[in-house]
């Protein structure tokens, strides 16, 4: 057995991946990466466990990501800089962290022989218009590349996940605190339509493709959608706020619905239910490149306006079961 590594473990997700795999015997133990020192402290608290060990790190620097690889067996790779305006404002930071830290981290994974890497991406990859999108593609495309390299034994997969309800930075914590704040609630464009995606529907989809994902792969968990003006609403309507909303128009860098894959891969992909596995890996046949090209059935994108549209009665009882909506209430 080995230990499981996850960069920017002290963000939601490293949170809940601690939840799940704390006490699992897959592994030796658990190390949590980041390098954020008050939120590694914090979390301490939490995980009083011999079983877990923090590590302060950054994935910019490969000699501090190379040096928290000892005995790592498996790496969820979820340190990022996320939040769009910030990579409108600043984009050299986020390909500093989103694609010269993932090029350090799949270094040092595949020098270290660690067993698998399992990147963590998000919609906005797909179509990219904002630096965000644009750096996380680009991540996803350091995956496919290194999981050409015949000599690797590690293998180098990723998966793909709209919003995280409730998670850090996401819109729900805002209205909640707009609310509480008796601020009117900002929406941008009300028929603006997102991917709706649980915390422990993120993790389970890492696990998937603990278990399954080969060289290349991408997993992509299916997910309903809503309105801005459905969750803005059904948010009120849980609280029972008098609120009024506040339409302030798309903010650069946004789209109006979101992809979480395209026809091109959903052409090369395997539909598993609940899930889609894209097959990224290519073959070394240079003419597919440069002079051939090959006929494919007509497949749409995937995006968040043609999935599932859930209606207030079905999200106001999936917001009910959120541990942080829960906790607010109180």
């Amino acid at each position: 057995m080995a230990k499981l590594l996850i960069t920017g473990g002290t963000g939601s997700f490293g949170t809940a991946v601690l939840e799940k795999f704390c006490n699992d015997q897959r592994f030796d133990g658990i190390v949590v990466f980041s390098r954020d020192e008050k939120k590694q402290f914090d979390l301490m608290q939490t995980f009083k466990s011999p079983r877990v060990k923090f590590i302060v790190g950054d994935t910019r620097f490969y000699e501090s990501i190379r040096e928290a690889m000892d005995d790592v067996g498996v790496i969820f790779h979820a340190a990022a800089l996320k939040q769009v305006p910030t990579g409108e404002f600043f984009p050299l930071e986020l390909v500093k962290t989103n694609i010269l830290g993932t090029e350090n981290v799949f270094r040092a994974a595949r020098e270290a022989g660690v067993k698998k890497v399992i990147l963590l991406s998000t919609d906005k990859a797909v179509y990219p218009i904002n630096v965000m999108g644009m750096t996380k593609a680009l991540a996803e495309k350091l995956m496919t590349a290194y999981s050409m390299r015949d000599n690797s034994s590690t293998v180098f997969c990723a998966v793909r996940y709209g919003n995280v309800m409730a998670s850090r930075g996401s819109v729900i914590p805002l209205f909640v605190d707009q609310i509480k704040r008796r601020k009117e609630l900002t929406i941008t464009d009300p028929k603006m339509t997102r991917f709706m995606l649980s915390m422990d529907d993120a993790v389970d989809l890492v696990e998937l493709a603990l278990r399954r994902a080969v060289q290349g792969d991408i997993f992509i968990r299916k997910a309903p959608a809503a309105t801005i003006e459905t969750i803005a609403t059904v948010t009120k309507d849980i609280f029972k706020a008098k609120n009024k909303i506040k339409i302030v128009g798309t903010r650069k860098g946004e789209k109006i619905h979101e992809a979480l894959a395209n026809s091109t891969e959903l052409a090369n992909s395997e539909d598993m239910g609940d899930f889609f596995r894209v097959r990224t890996r290519p073959d070394w046949n240079y003419d597919k490149y440069f002079s051939e090209g090959s006929k494919q059935a007509p497949v749409e994108d995937y995006t968040s306006d043609k999935a599932v549209q859930l209606s207030d009665k079905e999200l106001k009882k999936i917001f009910l079961k959120l541990p942080y909506i829960k906790s607010e209430l109180k």
